[in-house]
Order: structure tokens, then C-alpha cells, then sequence
């Protein structure tokens, strides 16, 4: 299983690489909606969907989404509207915020999500602007840079949260989502994130950004990274199944590895936006 999990990783990894180093921005933002519709379809099934039909339906609708999305904030134009983007990024970045504390009330806020409608509402607020966020990180000028640099900062909090958890960590961070998360795991990772973004600001940076602008974005980041992890890990828990699909071999579904960055690509966006990056 350990040979076959690298091997998919491996793939994943290059397919992606791939595309953010040779896509031109719209074949990024292509293969980036085709990874995200495959999530879509495996989140209609985690919402409850039973029919194939019912399933391709909200998968269509999520890639309806994103063309809306990208219409509305002209993400095509020579004139980025930047407001617009901000908006449509500020009602992700709310949804997660809501996320958080039906994460930390579970399994009593069940209740209030556990009705299929309202868990693919929720589908379309973690995927569509995620999509939209990581789209327009590759059109800024130092577009490529700043994915990386997403990428890095939801590894690095994921590789510090495990490493420090498995030494040290005994209090449980939400033991009735995902027990095997701890506080000190949590806070290892972030520490992990910081310490990666500084040594990209000290390297890079010192003399265009601030380095307290700097840390609150590795903090934000690394926050939202574990709660898209948890909360994949909530509507999984509430369906009763251990992965979102298998079109993965050695890992599950499409949205067991992209669940971090749906939550961390948005806030980390907006974040860079608002300090004027």
C-alpha cells in the first residue's frame, strides 16, 4: 500500500507541477476545473446522492459556478475586477469561518447541516472558490511563485502537524471529527508554516513585505489548511465512509487530497489581496 500511495503521489504531483509550469493561465484554470468537478462529483456522493444522475447534475452545476465566478469578477479581461474577486473570495473565507464552528459544535451541528441540501450548498462554497482563488493567484505576475508557495505552506503544516502530534501530542483537538489530530500537532504545523513563509521573506522579501503581514499570513493559511481537512473529515464521519471515492489508488478520493486547499487557497488569496501583494 506504501508503494502505491508514492506512486500516485508522484503522479499527482507531476500532473500538477505540469500544468503550473507549462499551462498557459486559462489551461491551468481548465485543468484545475476538471480536478475540481471530480471533487464535486465525490462530494454529491458524501451529501447523499444516490443516483448517477442526481450526482452529474450537481457536478454540472459546480462548473456552472465557476464560469459565473469568473464572469462576474471578469477573470478574462484585460480589467480584473478586483473588487469583485474580493467579494466573491470574502464569502468563501465567511463560509469557512461558519465551517470552524460547525467543526468545533460537531455532532451537535449536524443537526443544522445534515440535510443533503444543505451539505451540497456547502459542497459549492468549498469548491468553487478555491478554484476561482488558485486561477487568479496564476494570472498575478508572480503567479507560479505564489502557488508554490500555497502548496508549501498546507504541506509544511500538514508534515509539522504529524511529526510534532506523533511525538507529543495527547489532548485531542476534535476528537469527534478526526481523533487522530492533536492541539500540539496543530500548533506544530503552524509553527511549521510561519517558519517556511519567513524563511521565503528573509530570502526574497525583506525589503518589499512586512514581516508581521507576513506571519499573519502564514497563520491564516495554516488555520484554514487544517479546517478543510476537518471538515471533509465531519461530512464523511456524518456519511458514514472512510474516503470521498477511489479514483486514487493508495489514497481515496479526489477530495482527500484537496480538501486542505480548498479552505487554505481562498484565505490565503485574500490575504495577499488585502495587504496589497
Amino acid at each position: 500500500m506504501l508503494k502505491l500511495r508514492i506512486i500516485t503521489a508522484l503522479v499527482l504531483v507531476s500532473v500538477i507541477g505540469a500544468g503550473i509550469f507549462l499551462l498557459p493561465p486559462q489551461g491551468l484554470a481548465l485543468l484545475l476545473a476538471i480536478l475540481v468537478t471530480i471533487a464535486a462529483w465525490e462530494w454529491s456522493g458524501l451529501a447523499g446522492l444516490p443516483s448517477v444522475f442526481a450526482r452529474s447534475v450537481y457536478s454540472l452545476s459546480v462548473v456552472l459556478l465557476m464560469a459565473v465566478a469568473a464572469w462576474y469578477s471578469q477573470l478574462w479581461t484585460e480589467q480584473l475586477a478586483l473588487l469583485r474577486l474580493r467579494e466573491l473570495l470574502g464569502v468563501g473565507c465567511l463560509w469557512w469561518s461558519i465551517a470552524l464552528l460547525w467543526v468545533m459544535s460537531y455532532p451537535a451541528s449536524a443537526s443544522i447541516w445534515r440535510l443533503p441540501l444543505i451539505r451540497l450548498v456547502m459542497g459549492w462554497f468549498t469548491l468553487v472558490p478555491a478554484w476561482l482563488a488558485l486561477v487568479y493567484l496564476r494570472q498575478h505576475a508572480d503567479g507560479i511563485a505564489l502557488i508554490f508557495m500555497l502548496i508549501a505552506l498546507v504541506a509544511a503544516a500538514d508534515i509539522g502537524a504529524y511529526f510534532s502530534g506523533k511525538a507529543w501530542g495527547d489532548r485531542k483537538l476534535a476528537p469527534a471529527v478526526s481523533p487522530a489530530k492533536s492541539w500540539v500537532g496543530f500548533w506544530g504545523g503552524m509553527a511549521a508554516s510561519v517558519g517556511l513563509l519567513l524563511v521565503f521573506w528573509f530570502l526574497l522579501g525583506r525589503e518589499q513585505y512586512n514581516v508581521f503581514a507576513v506571519v499573519a499570513v502564514a497563520v491564516v493559511t495554516s488555520l484554514a489548511s487544517v479546517l478543510g481537512d476537518l471538515v471533509e473529515s465531519m461530512v464523511k464521519r456524518e456519511q458514514g465512509v472512510k474516503d470521498s471515492g477511489r479514483i486514487l489508488p493508495g489514497h481515496g478520493g479526489m477530495m482527500d487530497r484537496l480538501d486542505s486547499m480548498t479552505a487554505a487557497a481562498p484565505v490565503f488569496t485574500l490575504s495577499l489581496i488585502l495587504a496589497g501583494w
